[in-house]
């Protein structure tokens, strides 16, 4: 029989139980690495490279709303996510799809309807809460944005991450193991490709798909 590996990324430990008691109604082998904060999640990911799922909680120590979704889907682009928010409004389940993730489960939801999304991902399908998606952004500013941050690279979407977590160039380079160079030529072309003439204009732009978010 197969063995399931998924990674519970949650700061809160009652809802990791609760996406855990989901998991294991599941009726195949598991493995389950919990994370409660960004950093951890990220190193669940990267030690875990034939993990099957992330769930992911939006609001967690360590990370500013989306930036997270984006950062972890570009640094592990074959590794499904699914979102896991309090905060499950159309336009942001709308957006977190957008952005890359591969469901959307709302904190709301019971055991049958978490254990029903994961089990949608993981046979390769999108699942979403069945309430009306907004066909447009209710901001069409944010919708250009959207257009933009999609032609970024995966590495240039990392270092935009990076920069929304106020973390300097040498400090982004550290982290990539590249040359503080090379993460100026990433911010040089992420200016251009967002339209801002400055890193902080590109955080606040990044800001704006980044509303507040319920834990």
């Amino acid at each position: 029989m197969q063995t399931l590996t998924i990674l519970i990324a949650d700061d809160h430990p009652l809802f990791r139980g609760a996406l855990k008691q989901a998991v294991h109604d599941l009726g195949e082998e598991r493995r389950i690495i919990e994370a409660g904060d960004f950093e951890a999640a990220r190193k669940a990911a990267r030690d875990n490279p034939e993990a099957d799922v992330m769930l992911l909680d939006l609001a967690m120590p360590g990370v500013s709303g989306f930036s997270g979704l984006m950062s972890l889907r570009a640094e592990f682009p074959a590794l499904p996510i699914v979102i896991v928010s309090a905060t499950d409004d159309g336009n942001t389940i709308r957006r977190a799809l957008e952005l890359g993730a591969s469901g959307f489960i709302s904190k709301s939801s019971g055991l049958d309807d978490i254990r029903a999304g994961i089990n949608a991902v993981l046979e390769g399908d999108i699942w979403a809460p069945d309430v009306p998606l907004p066909v447009s952004d209710e901001d069409p500013g944010v919708s250009e944005l959207l257009e933009r941050l999609r032609t970024l690279t995966p590495q240039q979407s990392r270092v935009l991450a990076m920069l929304g977590e106020g973390l300097l160039n040498k400090q982004i380079a550290y982290e990539l193991g590249v040359s503080e160079a090379t993460i100026k030529a990433h911010v040089s072309a992420i200016l251009l490709k967002l339209n801002v003439d400055s890193r902080t204009q590109a955080v606040i732009k990044l800001s704006r798909i980044n509303m507040p978010m319920v834990a």
